[in-house]
């Protein structure tokens, strides 16, 4: 039999030996409930025997554990550790080419790392922000912060409406406290106390003979503030990935670029983006400028790229001159037109069999190296052999601005500006394999189909040259003469949606979390109550939501603010009181 105190509650002794008692005996859950009665659940509910009854503490249980799982997910532990990962996730998609900023680069990195590529291929590294891993951190992120806003928001609301709570009994207990004795009543005291609170922006009412006063809820605005903004960057993260359009182009010197979809050499768009939804604008390449150091340890880096260019907004837009460098994009409404590499383009003409010009222009090759050592073809499609039969045409070799394998028998570049410029090439012909509608790289050859050129000795064909001279082709096939070069700026072409908004919340972040890190919630009290003798003691009291230094040094000013209305009893008064 237990016994209870004078509240009629169970003491600790009763209770530890029943829960004692409870948790040594065992119970046969099927034998010690007589037939068709309840018996207690895993979750404090009831399970009935049968296959309802099965059924019934299942879902309880599956319940507890989603519950479980949502109050794990939304906490604060574990939204920052889902952060960190994302930051974490972030840094390969920095180190590692990625698909959907440089195709190039990524090809070149599978062919000179045949062994780290297949596992990069396997992990998703090419495409880190669209792989299934990044992707399930954000979405798991998102529903973290969805969980974690919402409720902090009610009880924000709930915590402004709400008013201070209550002195305590006992106000000399709390960090910072300060007292004396004055004339004054003690609802005069009062009244001028939550005068000089509200002044001071306090949240304050008078209550039970002291005032209560509480200041500093833009802390947890400030928090509430930093946590929707990281919300806003994910949904604006996440609108730009669904709605971007993202391409390449290399436009040489003097042509134009218009922003449909046929104009780009490759393009990415997004899930949702299509080529209506493409920002109408154009631009043309007037000149390109590249300028490199020519002394000193640094020789041969850049000091300037620069694409001069001339600009319009849809249809009828004005035409408008700029120049885009290096980290310095021209932006024409959500689309950014980067500048991404340049390079060199022999400028040939070729004679075919027929003494016809079967092509005529520049050719752009692809860079090497630093120093615009370039590779590239010439695919000749329309030429015809001496006897007016269909015979194509083709050559592969490298381009060098400044050549320095003289005497070597290897062609490079020893600059990247065009102090000594040569192309050297062997010659092909036969099937380019086009007709076969199989898309091919435009800078290298396919010579399955194709027969090389032999010299006289024997030999294959191949002849470097300098601008002007021109390399013959045997047995009258044709001719292929070097005109000299231009150059090519390859740009990158992003229209993403969201900007404003992922600026906007970057900044709101930065002023929430300053907010929640800088500003100091407290609470003060003020209490007056008459003595026998007719004084009033005024009390002060400050607690802080953690510890400052600054605490007691403001209810030191608010003690001085208050001494004017309720000022302090005078040595002479307590001496003439004694007497």
């Amino acid at each position: 039999m237990s016994t209870t105190d004078q509240r009629g509650a169970t003491t600790d002794s009763d209770l530890e030996a029943a829960t004692s008692q409870l948790s040594t005996a065992p119970v046969d859950e099927d034998a010690a409930a007589p037939q068709g009665q309840a018996v207690a659940g895993s979750f404090g509910g009831v399970r009935r025997p049968g296959t309802a009854g099965a059924i019934a503490w299942t879902g309880r249980e599956i319940t507890g554990w989603v519950r479980w799982i949502w109050r794990q997910l939304t906490s604060m532990r574990v939204a920052l550790i889902l952060l960190f990962l994302l930051s974490l996730g972030s840094i390969p998609g920095s180190l590692i080419p990625q698909t959907s900023v440089d195709q190039i680069k990524v090809d070149r990195f599978r062919e000179q790392h045949e062994t780290l590529a297949p596992i990069y291929d396997k992990l998703q590294l090419f495409d880190v922000y669209s792989s299934v891993w990044f992707s399930a951190i954000y979405i798991l992120l998102f529903i973290s912060l969805a969980g974690c806003i919402v409720p902090r928001s009610w009880q924000f609301v709930g915590q402004l409406r709400a008013k201070p709570p209550k002195a305590p009994r006992r106000l000399d207990r709390l960090p910072a406290y300060t007292t004396w004795q004055t004339e004054k009543p003690a609802d005069e005291v009062l009244e001028a106390a939550q005068r000089m609170m509200k002044k001071r922006r306090f949240r304050a009412y008078t209550s039970g003979g002291a005032v209560a006063a509480e200041k500093g809820y833009l802390r947890e605005a400030g928090n509430l503030l930093f946590h929707i903004a990281l919300f806003v960057l994910l949904i604006a993260f996440a609108v730009g990935q669904l709605w971007k359009a993202d391409g390449g182009k290399l436009v040489m010197e003097g042509d134009g670029f218009s922003n449909t979809l046929t104009q780009y050499d490759d393009f990415r768009p997004g899930t949702f983006s299509g080529a209506e939804d493409l920002d109408p604008f154009g631009f043309t390449l007037n000149d390109f400028t590249a300028k490199f150091a020519r002394s000193g340890p640094q020789k041969g880096s850049a000091r300037e790229f620069r694409a001069d260019v001339t600009w319009w907004k849809g249809a009828d837009g004005k035409p408008q001159k700029s120049a885009i460098r290096s980290n310095h994009p021209l932006t024409v409404d959500d689309t950014k037109i980067y500048l991404m590499s340049h390079g060199y383009a022999p400028v040939v003409t070729v004679t075919d069999g027929k003494g016809e010009t079967a092509y005529k222009g520049p050719v752009p090759f692809l860079p090497q190296d630093g120093n615009l050592t370039s590779s590239g073809a010439i695919k000749v499609t329309d030429a015809k052999d001496k006897n007016g039969k269909k015979d194509q045409l083709a050559f592969q070799g490298f381009f060098v601005p400044t050549y320095g394998g003289k005497g070597s028998g290897s062609m490079f570049s020893q600059f990247p500006e065009p102090d000594y410029p040569v192309l050297f090439l062997t010659a092909y012909h036969g099937d380019l394999g086009l007709d076969a509608g199989i898309p091919q790289n435009v800078y290298q050859l396919e010579t399955k189909n194709m027969k090389q050129f032999k010299r006289k000795g024997g030999g294959p064909l191949a002849q470097m040259m300098l601008p002007g001279e021109t390399m013959k082709l045997p047995n009258g096939a044709g001719s292929l003469k070097f005109e000299g070069y231009e150059q090519w700026a390859s740009f990158q072409i992003s229209q993403q949606k969201g900007n404003g908004w992922a600026l906007g919340g970057a900044m709101a972040a930065i002023f929430g979390l300053a907010g929640s890190l800088f500003i100091q919630r407290r609470r003060v009290w003020v209490r007056a109550s008459e003595d026998a003798d007719g004084r009033t003691t005024v009390e002060l009291a400050g607690l802080g939501r953690s510890e400052s230094a600054k605490l007691p040094e403001e209810l030191a000013d608010l003690a001085v603010a208050l001494h004017p209305a309720a000022p302090p009893v005078s040595e002479d008064q307590e001496e003439g009181a004694r007497a």
